[in-house]
């Protein structure tokens, strides 16, 4: 009985000092990912609020939504409006997509107009002078670090690829997700040089360019677009689900032995860009902290899937 009592106490004993730990993790995950998304939010602003609007320019997404709409009614900010369009965008998503996909989107939908709307009321300027080709540049830059501080933490804005889900899933299905953001922002872009000239559109695409280049330089370093990600877990079922039916990617895996332990496992592996690679990261450390993750860079890939090029167009 007393050799009883004693392992029961030194259980609860090992099991209080895992929760501090599991507490420990968590407080310090948080502070990161509140860290990452204030300092993403504050350079994205500032690219729009000290960079973009001061130098006439626009760009794609929600962003050049706003700016088209700003000019038909300059009285209202630009601030008001974008986050018009992020609450009815996410009321969208709720209703279409459901909680579960509207929730990966509620903290950037309240926190990025928030500090779009501090910018604007700063007035900061961040050339000296106009320079439309030093701002679209700059533009894209910065985006570009934004984009990649968010990304990297799991969370997205909530903007164009939500609309671009949102017509996937309910409209067309047999279209990507990418190639819609890619075709809506295109005729933003065009819809734009109508309102602001041919040049400005022109740089927007410019703008667009440097942002997607940038962001996976922020992901991933200066490599490829395309990665083998390789996830030995105990849960790995979860991770595959997650993997199919959130982020859309095949998925594969085998049977692998520890040679120092003889103990079975099961890898699973998939191919994907280098966002949803973080984004995989992020569930499968909220899900197994003693997961072990691989992230292979692959330069080229032939294949039917989305992101992939055709096996047949070269």
């Amino acid at each position: 009985m007393g050799r009883q009592l004693k392992g029961a106490t030194r259980e609860m004993g090992g099991n209080k000092a895992i929760d501090k730990k599991n507490i420990r993790w968590r407080i310090r995950k948080y502070g990161m990912d509140a860290l990452f998304l204030f300092v993403g939010c504050a350079i994205g602003a500032c690219a729009t609020m000290s960079v973009m609007i001061p130098n006439g320019l626009t760009g794609g997404g929600i962003t050049g939504l706003a700016r088209i709409l700003q000019s038909i009614f300059p009285a209202v900010n630009f601030s008001v409006l974008y986050y018009g369009f992020s609450i009815v965008i996410w009321f969208a998503c709720l209703l279409l997509l459901g909680f579960k996909e509207a929730r990966k989107i509620i903290v950037m939908t309240v926190i990025y107009p928030l500090f779009l709307f501090a910018f604007e009321h700063l007035d900061i300027r961040f050339l000296n002078e106009k320079d439309v080709i030093l701002a679209a540049v700059y533009c894209g830059i910065f985006y570009g670090v934004c984009n990649g501080l968010v990304f990297s933490r799991g969370f997205s804005f909530g903007g164009a690829d939500t609309v671009a889900k949102i017509i996937s899933k309910r409209l067309m299905p047999h279209v990507g997700v990418s190639k819609i953001l890619l075709c809506m922002d295109v005729a933003i872009i065009v819809a734009s040089g109508f309102v602001f000239g041919r040049n400005i559109a022109l740089y927007a695409i410019i703008t667009s360019i440097i942002l997607a280049r940038v962001t996976d330089y922020v992901l991933y370093g200066f490599e490829t677009r395309i990665v083998e990600v390789e996830i030995i877990s105990d849960r790995h079922k979860e991770i595959s689900d997650y993997i199919m039916n959130e982020v859309e990617r095949g998925v594969s895996s085998s049977v692998i032995r520890g040679e120092y332990t003889g103990t079975e496992r099961r890898k699973t592996v998939t191919l994907c860009s280098p966002r949803e690679g973080m984004l995989i990261r992020s569930y499968v450390a909220s899900l197994d902290r003693n997961a072990l993750i691989t992230v292979i860079h692959v330069d080229s890939v032939w294949g039917r899937d989305e992101g992939f090029r055709d096996i047949e167009g070269e």
